[in-house]
């Protein structure tokens, strides 16, 4: 009897260190990885490059003869086959909705893009060489600094979004507050994206993304800088003092501005996001145990609603996630079937501004676009992929993304500094505060917001603007 009462006691001390071990394993902090600050991604192999201090004027500018190649194009449109009877954007983009908005493009918006090329010229524009790539961004700068607090700010989208989603928060950020603060906006195109090059190299994700935006900061004279997403800073004396918040576009701009806040915390004041996430396994442990008694662990009653039942909200991202797995996986064969297609391009991206907006907009026959968009905001994005022939490039992130996660687990390592999170009630995945500040230790501001969803600086600029501002105001005290 004692032998067994000795086994069984040595079987639970097993039990007791292995788990114990194991969660030390799942919950222990990794440390920040070693990169090469100047790795090249251009073509060839680099030995001869100099990178020169140039930043050279840019606009966008494309001729009659490449409007009218596109109009003809959208003239010889195939058959496209008409949706199932009764169905909205279920089955993906209504074909019915897809030609009043083909209509629109070749009849009304293509006749005025000249005016619509005006309109994305408003914000001074530059092109300068970073590690090999051309990288293109804006520089908006407010007019009247009198007895203003000027920061400097760095705004970074997403896919399949681009610099257009900022145009309406921009005029907002560089206008002075009621607190007197405004904001020097730089809003770069991802590499790859729009009028940036894309790498030639293999390898290129979102973290190694953030040291070429680093270092654009860098070249235009923010040595300390080391950031992506939404920054700041501030000028005494005749030093750089740097200050810098992050708040992201969204999409890879959450993931790329929470890792450089990581990297570089000695140069961070704050991160702000609207897309927050932790994706490690005490994340993933942690959601299924609050899944049976959600109020035990989110304080916040709405957004337990937002996030449980878990599996049909699980599944309902599984339905949205398809293009993921392609893009992930043969990034290049998609990017072959919609490159200067104008049709497929157009209901590829335009369908995730219904869905992503809001999935119930699936069971709309308009797709719910211009409940807060305009049909010409949607086209200049559908332009700029087009004009550019970035499609290809832009969904390579997806398929460089994962491996660099799984190399680097920057969910892992710790963000110390001050960060906050902003849930808008329709984007596509939610986490409550507990998982989060697992990865955000430092977390000093959530909001709750009952609406908006994936595109929510374009959807809803001032409601944005305002948590953004707040939460400065809060680092700042």
């Amino acid at each position: 009897m004692g032998a067994l009462r000795n086994i069984f006691f040595g079987a639970v001390t097993l039990l007791i260190a292995f788990s114990y071990q194991a969660y030390r394993d799942i919950t222990k902090p990794y440390p920040k990885p070693d990169l090469d600050v100047k790795e090249f991604w251009g073509p060839g192999d680099g030995k001869d490059y100099k990178e020169l201090h140039q930043f050279k004027p840019f606009k966008i500018s494309y001729s009659s003869e490449v409007i009218k190649r596109l109009m003809d194009r959208l003239d010889d449109v195939q058959v496209i086959t008409d949706p199932l009877e009764d169905t909205a954007f279920e089955y993906g983009f209504n074909a019915n909705r897809l030609r009043e908005i083909l209509s629109y493009w070749k009849g009304e918006y293509l006749p005025k893009w000249k005016e619509r090329e005006a309109f994305l010229n408003q914000f001074p524009q530059y092109k300068t060489k970073i590690q090999g790539l051309d990288i293109h961004f804006i520089h908006a700068k407010p007019k009247a600094t009198e007895n203003t607090k000027v920061y400097k700010l760095l705004l970074l989208h997403g896919w399949p979004g681009s610099v257009r989603e900022f145009y309406d928060i921009i005029p907002l950020l560089t206008k002075p507050s009621k607190e007197n603060i405004a904001f020097e906006v730089v809003a770069p195109s991802l590499p790859g994206y729009g009028w940036s090059q894309g790498s030639a190299k293999q390898g290129l994700g979102p973290l190694k993304m953030s040291v070429i935006l680093r270092n654009l900061m860098i070249k235009l004279g923010f040595e300390k800088f080391y950031i992506q997403g939404l920054l700041l800073f501030s000028f005494k004396t005749n030093r750089i003092a740097l200050k810098v918040f992050v708040n992201l576009g969204g999409d890879w701009g959450s993931l790329i501005g929470s890792n450089m806040a990581t990297m570089f915390p000695e140069n961070v004041l704050g991160y702000h996001s609207n897309m927050c996430g932790v994706n490690s396994p005490l994340a993933n442990i942690k959601t299924a145990i609050a899944s049976f008694y959600p109020s035990w662990f989110i304080e916040e009653e709405k957004l337990i609603n937002w996030i449980y039942p878990f599996t049909p909200k699980f599944m309902d991202l599984l339905q949205e996630s398809g293009y993921m797995h392609i893009q992930a996986t043969k990034p290049d064969t998609i990017g072959v079937a919609l490159q200067n297609n104008p049709v497929g391009l157009a209901a590829y991206i335009i369908e995730k501004f219904s869905t992503w907006t809001n999935s119930e907009y699936r069971k709309l026959v308009d797709g719910g676009l211009e409940k807060y968009f305009t049909l010409d905001a949607l086209l200049d994005n559908i332009m700029i992929y087009y004009l550019t022939n970035s499609i290809t490039t832009s969904v390579r992130i997806y398929k460089e993304a994962f491996p660099e996660m799984a190399e680097y687990n920057m969910d892992r390592v710790p963000l110390t500094i001050p960060s906050a999170c902003a849930h808008y009630k329709y984007e596509i995945m939610h986490q409550p505060d507990f998982i989060l500040k697992d990865k955000f230790i430092n977390m000093v501001h959530t909001s709750y917001f009952d609406d908006g969803g994936h595109f929510a600086a374009m959807q809803l600029p001032k409601i944005m603007y305002e948590d953004f501002t707040e939460f400065v105001e809060k680092t700042l005290v």
